[in-house]
């Protein structure tokens, strides 16, 4: 199997939202995302599939090597999302140290399962999606050096919104993402998350998160200058899509993440998607 196409059936197998978009580019840029996303794929398979902390520390550290070996001069990376991502980072100038984050970020989940403040997840967020966002819009093409602060800042808003819809499934796993501030803040013991009991302070803690969430979204918006708002549509996309989840989540009841997830329907996906590119996305 080629390595592009190992990397094209890693990312159709996720079903991820991420690839909705895609459709919309050109073929190079096309592939290079679904590159960049089985990368992404791979590292997280690690962190959520290995139950041995210590072996899935091993096998970060063996992407680690791979990594190096990217960006090693005469050096062949063994496995093929590696060897197409060599390709990638030559034709659209990926930063190492983009690509590093996410391993570091991979790295954070297997010793921290809490975060004390919003300050402390942030840093977490910036390393497993801000990066990725200035990656996506490395390879969409920019004009203005801004357009990767914006791409930071959706990047937090999509791993915000992930976060509140995976607060369920994290807790079954022992991990909470949200801060401890605002646990404090709302009177939520971290124990009645653990155990998926919620209640009314918790159904106002994630009120309070999906809030900010929101305000996130506005101001990744605010921030990216109108001359890249063409190159960088793809992006907005993805913002949509998240949003209409975000928002579906608040309709529901945002207390609920503790029992189930949600998702938007992959036809409602491409509506959106459709919506966008004609208009634009006005959170």
């Amino acid at each position: 199997m080629q390595a592009l196409e190992y990397c094209q059936q890693k990312a159709a197998a996720s079903g991820s939202s991420f690839l909705t978009g895609f459709r919309f580019l050109p073929k190079q840029k096309r592939d290079a995302l679904t590159v960049l996303y089985a990368y992404c794929r791979e590292l997280d398979d690690v962190v959520d599939d290995c139950s041995d902390a210590n072996v899935a520390m091993t096998t970060l550290n063996w992407w680690q090597q791979e990594l190096l070996a990217v960006f090693a001069p005469n050096v062949q990376p063994e496995h093929p999302v590696m060897q197409a991502l060599a390709a990638v980072v030559s034709s659209f100038g990926l930063l190492e140290n983009e690509l590093q984050d996410v391993i570091d970020g991979m790295r954070m989940d297997l010793t921290q399962a809490r975060y004390a403040t919003y300050a402390d997840l942030q840093v977490y967020c910036q390393r497993v999606a801000g990066s990725v966002g200035r990656m996506t819009a490395r390879i969409l093409g920019f004009t203005h050096p801004q357009t990767l602060d914006y791409a930071d800042q959706l990047g937090l808003a999509l791993q915000l919104t992930n976060i509140i819809r995976d607060v369920g499934e994290d807790a079954r796993r022992g991990r909470i993402y949200l801060p401890m501030t605002d646990l404090q803040q709302f009177d939520v013991p971290a124990g009645l998350i653990l155990q998926a009991t919620g209640g009314t302070t918790f159904d106002a803690l994630m009120r309070f998160e999906v809030t900010r969430a929101q305000q996130c979204y506005r101001d990744a918006v605010a921030l990216l200058p109108p001359a890249d708002a063409k190159a960088q549509k793809v992006g907005l996309i993805l913002a949509a899509i998240y949003y209409a989840l975000l928002l579906e989540i608040d309709r529901d009841g945002a207390g609920h993440v503790l029992q189930y997830k949600l998702a938007i329907p992959g036809p409602r996906k491409l509506r959106i998607a459709l919506k966008t590119w004609l208009w634009g996305f006005h959170p």
